[in-house]
């Protein structure tokens, strides 16, 4: 599967379009577009190369990673994904744009469809498979694609840091555990795409990631 990165403003937040150029099915992981003009840019993007877009999936609920959802859905029809154990956050996307002085509405999620650990997201003839990592948040997830080696890890990990813990429902120790336990037995060359930053590998993080 493809993968098109968009860099968007609120926190420098990474939103994915993941795509299967065999049959032009696509899914946005993580929609954080808060402007028109960055919502028009990924619309943009889907439309100018004919894709059709299956899946909204959010590796966690936290504001920057959720703000789009409400866009796209309105626009595609397309359901939304999320681990149950956010549920909460994702019911107070309101709440946490006022928290952080965020200017613009955003509208709270309520009824999206549950991913759980194992659980396999089919994206055309391409697959994500979903690993629970808790401890940024309780219910953030990783995208893994094992035919084309990378991952979406979402706030759990980036390149040379993990997520932060010091949010509700946040664990050190629950993240520590979850990374080394199920994202360092990856393939040492898996591309490791974050929430946040540039791309890295499981391998470089092994080798050089101080929190590990």
């Amino acid at each position: 599967m493809k993968v098109t990165i968009f860099q968007l403003s609120l926190f420098g937040i990474n939103t994915y379009v993941v795509s299967d150029p065999n049959t032009n099915d696509c899914a946005v992981i993580d929609p954080g577009m808060i402007t028109p003009e960055e919502e028009q840019a990924v619309t943009h993007f889907i439309e100018s190369n004919k894709l059709h877009l299956t899946h909204i999936i959010n590796t966690h609920l936290h504001i920057d990673h959720a703000a789009g959802i409400s866009y796209l859905r309105r626009l595609y029809g397309a359901p939304v994904y999320a681990h149950p154990d956010d549920a909460v956050l994702g019911q107070r996307i309101s709440d946490q744009a006022l928290m952080f002085g965020i200017p613009q509405k955003v509208e709270n999620i309520s009824d999206t469809r549950q991913l759980r650990d194992g659980d396999i997201i089919h994206i055309g003839e391409g697959i994500l498979q979903v690993i629970h990592v808790p401890g940024h948040s309780p219910g953030s997830v990783a995208l893994y694609d094992p035919a084309d080696g990378f991952l979406i890890a979402g706030d759990i990990l980036f390149a040379g840091s993990i997520g932060r813990t010091d949010l509700p429902g946040g664990s050190h120790q629950q993240l520590i555990s979850g990374i080394k336990s199920k994202l360092m037995t990856l393939p040492p060359d898996t591309i490791v795409y974050p929430g946040h930053g540039p791309a890295t590998t499981i391998g470089h993080e092994l080798r050089n990631n101080p929190f590990l």
